[in-house]
């Protein structure tokens, strides 16, 4: 990758058309996309939902082993996880996009190249955005926008005393990858010759650099016929996701230590870094996956799911949150996710 092309030789026009030449349109309900001051788009009689997120380079990422094309496709899952975690069906994005002098067209058209991906799968529309200079590093925003049918649409607030709380997938891999990556970034600083080892640790790594949206979770349950009773993605970490749904719902709950969910290489790289797994699991964050409650009566629709962990119930509010062991003492849970300030 030697020729590289700066920024400044292609302007922003050149740039934008970059972008607009590599969209492909996907959406019904997009009328029109990238090209003018704004895109123009029909909903149907559905409602709309929107939600926002951003990533600050030295924040969020680090481009020292974050790839681009990773870099963009993970921006865009991580919103079209809050579209999933309302229960609803991603339609469009926008992306905006600040660039420091250091990158090259090339350098950009392999972010747009991961968005590009993610909007293939997911089946969204990039209909726009904003490309402008950053003195601070890579910031990237994107908004996606979805829809739900009339009263379909998963709050927070929605939990019920006896209602089974579930996951998705296996929680703790993002954290323990982030912390695999920053070890071997520390030793390639101090020897840029030596080869990182990553190998057996692909599906950890895999989680924190490139997470995917449980939208295939959303699709399914739909098709058992379960809807939700309260629901919120795993960004922050299991243990202050539950505190959310339990402050807005008005309850409490109690979830088992053994039905956790966790991968074989998540728990390896736990011992490895002498941390608790279970502290890793209820407070990692970033792994994206859904928690969620449903009626004690769809027990039998999720008992069985590949996909899903049923890991407690929802109490009474007296009864506070809780993590259970298997003897049967319960201790109160902590939140120590991630803070933002």
């Amino acid at each position: 990758m030697s020729n590289m092309t700066p920024l400044s030789e292609l302007g922003e026009f050149g740039l934008i058309k970059l972008i607009k030449d590599k969209v492909t349109i996907q959406q019904g309900s997009t009328i029109k996309g990238i090209g003018d001051d704004a895109a123009v788009l029909e909903p149907t009689e559905r409602q709309v939902v929107v939600s926002s997120d951003m990533l600050l380079e030295g924040v969020h990422f680090d481009l020292m082993f974050c790839p681009l094309k990773h870099l963009g496709y993970k921006a865009v899952a991580v919103n079209v996880s809050d579209i999933a975690a309302m229960n609803a069906r991603p339609t469009q994005i926008t992306v905006n996009i600040a660039l420091g002098a250091k990158f090259t067209v090339e350098a950009v058209e392999e972010l747009y190249e991961g968005i590009r991906l993610a909007c293939e799968n997911y089946k969204v529309d990039l209909v726009g955005g904003d490309t402008t200079s950053s003195r601070t590093g890579l910031v990237i925003s994107v908004t996606a926008i979805g829809e739900v049918a009339k009263g379909e649409a998963v709050l927070r607030s929605g939990a019920k005393e006896n209602d089974l709380i579930c996951v998705t997938g296996d929680l703790g891999a993002a954290y323990l990858g982030l912390q695999i990556l920053e070890r071997e970034k520390q030793a390639f600083l101090a020897n840029p010759d030596m080869q990182p080892e990553l190998e057996e640790r692909q599906y950890i790594i895999g989680r924190q650099l490139r997470p995917e949206a449980r939208m295939d979770v959303v699709y399914d349950l739909k098709e058992r016929g379960i809807k939700p009773t309260a629901m919120i993605d795993v960004s922050d970490g299991l243990a202050s996701e539950l505190f959310h749904i339990c402050a807005q719902s008005g309850v409490g709950a109690t979830i088992y230590k053994d039905n956790l969910p966790v991968d074989e290489q998540a728990l390896e790289a736990a011992m490895e870094f002498k941390l608790d797994p279970i502290t890793c699991i209820l407070n990692g964050g970033e792994d994206y996956e859904l928690l969620f409650t449903v009626p004690l009566a769809d027990y039998d629709k999720v008992k069985n799911h590949p996909d899903i962990s049923i890991i407690g119930k929802i109490t009474a509010k007296g009864d506070g949150i809780n993590l259970a062991n298997k003897h049967g003492q319960s201790f109160p849970l902590q939140a120590q996710g991630w803070k933002h300030f």
